[in-house]
């Protein structure tokens, strides 16, 4: 074989590694575990672009490089395969969402497996299937049967719960429970009818039915989540989205807030992504009160963590979903109040949080009572106040809070300093100083005035100390077709688990993917959708799990996919434990992260696993750009003009298929085949090519942008592919892609090959001893290669590589010694040709059975020094000596060179200075 035949050669060992189940990983305790993960992808029909590689391709390299230093490497693939663009697409053609997902899927898989990936396919798993999603709902089902106690700081069982109620009732439950929750004896318990038990029960449930205000999209048919909502809007079609309360399932990952914060501190994530969390979960340590509204019955509950400016309170500031509100307003501001409610909550909490500029708000007419001092404040109405956010209600302190006094200011509402300080312009926060205009807390400073305000609340029984969390429960269902069925039916409107025999409660079939006409789920529309029980047939929940259901624990399953009695196998799980390393985009840095580690401590807690942190270390990779390329059309005309010629007639730019550019030259064949507009274009040209103008854009198909990896890998191959994703820059950093740089990497890989061959093209690798400079180019290039996956720095390994290569190519080294370790530290990144090159060096087994080279200093260290010899400051001669001579022994060989001898012309020198390892100046 003369020349490198890439095509022959991947096709070759993908072969041969799918025939050998080569990557296929066990528990064995003799060895040690890595476990290398990917975030799961979604199966899109558009199938990969060069982006979506770029994390598979590092995790990839650093499990080919665990497995070389002796460890047993779990690296598996599989699918989060429900979602809303499969069934978007179901409802268009009628056609089941399981078909074309499985299409998308299929395409998925080969396209990862042309790239070479080590995957361990044998564990594949697909959310969307029965078998998979049965432990889904089985998992559900637990936090059903689940609560959580506050004093052991864990889950419990429903059972457990229930014992102590019949033996003492809940007065000493220390409980995560609905705040409406009663207290009761044992002996009111016990005479409580089986649906008032199971009414109190479903206040403790980790999960549970509650009437919860939801982004409702009437178009799409479900609630959609806030990451789905872009200003009042549907991401998915563009559909107007509108704030509404209803039935949902929850889940209580508000229990495990602390533990989720403190978890944080034990993991090798980024400091930018755990902060993100920190946000998301929003610790506040403060104090929630009561304020009586003024000639009605009612409180207003807000939460503060400033009780110390309670005497600078102005005016009360209410969410627009507010319970009170419909209540509160008066016939004198009904139409303005209304008008805005009406507007203001259908407004997505995003937005609404992100919009700091927009005022809006209006007076309800009510009022609410200070009982601190007794004084009469306004209600308002303002968006800039959440439902889903503390208790929907705030006390406006416009003097010491900035959204507080731009409201204010806008309003004309009073402001009311009561804290020591300058105000300036605006509000002036005050985050120590001592209390003024204050009453009996006035001289005090904010600690002792704090501690002060809350014992007085706590005396009159109108609020306590409290901490609070900016994170809510997590909303469960959607009003979808395609997604996990809940293993729930009704009975008198209550829940009640299904058989856990009658797992997995499978998808049925409908007629159409849209709600039924009126207005249920699609699940509305499946024939005998109900439960038969001994007691008779009920109705099943009709709503499905969302889309992070089953991506909050499948990195569990991957360990024991085919396990059909347990969730994983206890052993087994304990083996692989948690992940190593994480690679996934920082968009899911709080959703799925966040839900992952809810549902791991709650499988922790109930015994399943033995882990309370799924992922140890996690890297985000950052996203790689499209490089967008433009025509230039001459207005009004067919024809285009070259980049370098643009300016000199009036044109539009368009953009171009990339795909028919090549180092941003046009294949003017292709572009008139490209669109039949297009045919009889003309072209003014400069030194007769087409040159387009070029960007950095997000890749899009819109944009014309996006590079298929089948396409590079058909032209360059896999190995090139993978190294030059790599070598585009730091893992974490976005970056464009540019085809035009990829073809140093394709000649790197040529040069790689010569390495191995005589100048005829035949193999020819000498068992000859290396040099001192063959060995110390090979040990500074394994230095460095181990150097940089330690830190998972792809980019500059492969500079070393090249540099490496050219040394060796420089040196016309063919040394067994020298290449064969070689082969073995470039195999992660380049695994095609190296398995190839590994066997043609006559090694019967894969190359991934090799040992990663050790590091030997020694080949770095120099044995010998060239000297400039310098002669009144002139370079005059240049001298190599052992580093072991002494200054005098430097200094003799010098002076006896016969250049030096020369440029002396037989004077002897003033001095001699030595500098050893260095330099010798010699003064005349």
């Amino acid at each position: 074989m003369a020349d490198y035949n890439f095509q022959e050669v991947e096709k070759k060992w993908q072969a041969y590694w799918e025939k050998t189940q080569i990557f296929n990983a066990q528990a064995d305790s003799s060895k040690p575990k890595f476990y290398s993960l990917d975030m799961f992808p979604y199966p899109s029909g558009a199938g990969l672009h060069v982006g979506h590689p770029l994390g598979y391709i590092a995790s990839d390299i650093i499990t080919r490089y665990k497995r070389l230093q002796g460890f047993n490497v779990l690296h598996p693939m599989g699918y989060d395969s429900f979602g809303l663009p499969a069934e978007q697409y179901a409802i268009q053609t009628g056609q089941h969402p399981a078909i074309t997902t499985a299409q998308n899927i299929n395409r998925y898989t080969e396209q990862l497996k042309n790239i070479g990936f080590a995957f361990d396919w044998a564990k594949e798993v697909r959310t969307s299937d029965p078998q998979y999603y049965k432990w889904t709902q089985w998992i559900f089902m637990q936090l059903f049967e689940s609560y959580y106690d506050k004093k052991e700081d864990k889950a419990k069982s429903i059972a457990s719960l229930v014992s102590k109620f019949e033996v003492s009732g809940n007065a000493d439950v220390v409980a995560v429970c609905d705040e409406d929750t009663p207290e009761f004896s044992a002996a009111e318990w016990n005479s409580l009818s089986d649906k008032q038990k199971q009414e109190v029960l479903l206040k403790y449930r980790i999960t549970y039915l509650a009437e919860t205000t939801v982004n409702w999209c009437p178009a799409l048919g479900t609630v959609l989540s806030n990451d789905e909502v872009k200003d009042g809007f549907s991401e998915r079609g563009g559909h107007p989205v509108e704030r509404k309360k209803m039935m949902q399932w929850s889940m209580r990952i508000t229990a495990y807030a602390e533990r989720l914060l403190n978890g944080l501190d034990t993991l090798e994530w980024s400091e930018p992504i755990k902060e993100m969390q920190r946000n998301w979960i929003g610790k506040s340590i403060g104090a929630e009160m009561v304020f009586q509204v003024k000639g009605q019955d009612k409180l207003i509950k807000v939460f503060t963590t400033r009780i110390d400016t309670i005497y600078g309170v102005t005016y009360l500031a209410l969410a627009p979903e507010h319970d009170y509100v419909k209540d509160l307003i008066t016939e004198e501001e009904r139409a303005t109040a209304e008008a805005y409610v009406e507007v203001a909550k259908n407004r997505s909490e995003r937005d609404r949080m992100s919009d700091v500029k927009t005022i809006s708000g209006a007076f309800t007419g009510s009022y609410a009572i200070n009982p601190f001092n007794g004084e009469e404040i306004q209600i308002w109405i303002a968006d800039y106040v959440l439902a889903g956010y503390g208790t929907g209600a705030v006390m406006a302190v416009p003097a010491h809070d900035e959204r507080d006094y731009n409201f204010a200011k806008h309003f004309g509402l009073e402001i009311r300093q009561v804290i020591e300080g300058s105000m300036g312009n605006g509000s002036f926060p005050g985050k120590g100083g001592t209390i003024i205009n204050s009453g009996f807390i006035s001289g005090l400073e904010m600690s002792e005035a704090m501690e002060k305000a809350i014992a007085f609340l706590e005396e009159r029984k109108i609020g306590k100390g409290k901490i609070q969390y900016r994170m809510r429960d997590a909303i469960f269902t959607r009003q979808r077709y395609w997604g996990e069925p809940l293993p729930v039916y009704f009975k008198e409107g209550l829940p009640y688990l299904i058989e856990e025999r009658d797992l997995p409660l499978v998808l049925p079939e409908v007629d159409k993917y849209l709600p039924t006409e009126d207005g249920e789920p699609p699940l509305g529309r499946a024939k005998n959708w109900n439960y038969k029980t001994a007691e008779g047939e009920f109705p099943l929940e009709k709503s499905t799990m969302p889309g992070w259901a089953g991506s909050s624990w499948y990195f569990f399953r991957y360990m024991d996919p085919q396990n059909e009695e347990k969730l994983v196998d206890p052993e087994i799980e304990k083996y692989w434990g948690a992940v190593d390393l994480y690679i996934g985009g920082a968009e899911h840095a709080t959703g799925h992260l966040l839900y992952s580690r809810f549902w791991t401590k709650f499988l922790y807690d109930i015994g399943a696993i033995s882990i309370e942190e799924p992922f140890q270390k996690m890297i985000n990779q950052g996203m790689i750009q499209g490089r967008s390329n433009f025509v230039f059309r001459i207005k009004g005309t067919n024809t285009f003009v070259s980049n370098g010629l643009k300016d000199q007639f009036e044109t539009s730019a368009m953009h171009v298929d990339v795909n028919i550019v090549h180092n941003d030259q046009l294949n003017l064949e292709k572009f008139r085949a490209w669109r039949p507009d297009l045919e009889d274009a003309e072209f003014i040209l400069e030194d007769g090519k087409y040159i387009c103008g070029a960007e950095v854009e997000k890749m899009s198909k819109s944009k014309y942008n996006v590079v298929n990896p089948d396409d590079i890998i058909d032209r360059y191959g896999a190995d090139t592919l993978r190294m030059y994703e790599m070598f585009l820059g730091p893992l974490e950093q976005f970056k464009p892609w540019n085809t035009n740089g990829i073809d140093g990497v394709s000649k790197f890989l040529k040069k790689l090959w010569k390495l191995y061959h005589d100048q005829d093209g035949n193999f020819f690798v000498s068992n000859e001893k290396a040099t001192k400079e063959e060995l110390k180019t090979l040990h500074k290039t394994i230095k460095k290669t181990q150097e940089d996956l330690e830190n998972y720095s792809f980019n500059t390994s492969v500079a070393s590589f090249m540099i490496c290569v050219n040394e060796l190519t420089a040196l016309k080294c063919n040394k067994r010694e020298i290449l064969e370790p070689l082969a073995i530290i470039i195999s992660p990144y380049a695994p095609h040709i190296t398995e190839e090159l590994w066997a043609m060096l006559g090694h019967q087994e894969s190359i991934i059975y090799a040992q990663f080279p050790e590091f030997k200093e020694a080949y770095l260290v120099e044995n010998s020094h060239e000297y400039p010899i310098s002669i009144n400051g002139k370079v005059r001669a240049k001298l190599s000596l052992p580093l072991s001579l002494s200054r005098e022994e430097v200094e003799k060989s010098a002076l006896e060179d016969a250049t030096v001898q020369k440029w002396l012309e037989g004077k002897a020198p003033k001095k001699v200075i030595v500098v050893p390892g260095k330099i010798v100046n010699v003064v005349v």
